[in-house]
């Protein structure tokens, strides 16, 4: 007796169509499926563009043919020579004893 009446309270409270899909699942399924593999082939196209480091390239080493190229002048190096030859246009107090001692200029 106690059997037929879970039997019957079991029958009265779940609908027949309890868990069983329907066709609005099967297809939600597969849109979100076919969103996946868009989003997948998206994301490959993208990361084949990434470079393989982000860390800027080094220049190549270049190696001089002879010791002459070791010392190729700087911008503005020429000038900078030409003024260290120049006289000074004022020049430091010259010391008259050299038993003095330095000056207030040395």
């Amino acid at each position: 007796m106690n059997a037929g009446l879970v039997v019957l309270a079991v029958e009265q409270q779940l609908p027949e169509d309890v868990g069983k899909s329907g066709p609005l699942g099967l297809l939600l399924t597969v849109v979100l499926l076919v969103a996946v593999l868009l989003l997948g082939r998206s994301m490959g196209k993208h990361l084949k563009r990434v470079p393989r480091s982000f860390d800027p390239e080094q220049p190549a080493v270049v190696v001089p043919d002879d010791a002459s190229e070791l010392f190729e002048p700087r911008a503005g190096e020429e000038l900078l020579e030409t003024l260290r030859r120049q006289p000074l246009a004022i020049e430091p107090p010259r010391r008259t004893d050299p038993d003095e001692g330095p000056t207030a200029a040395s």
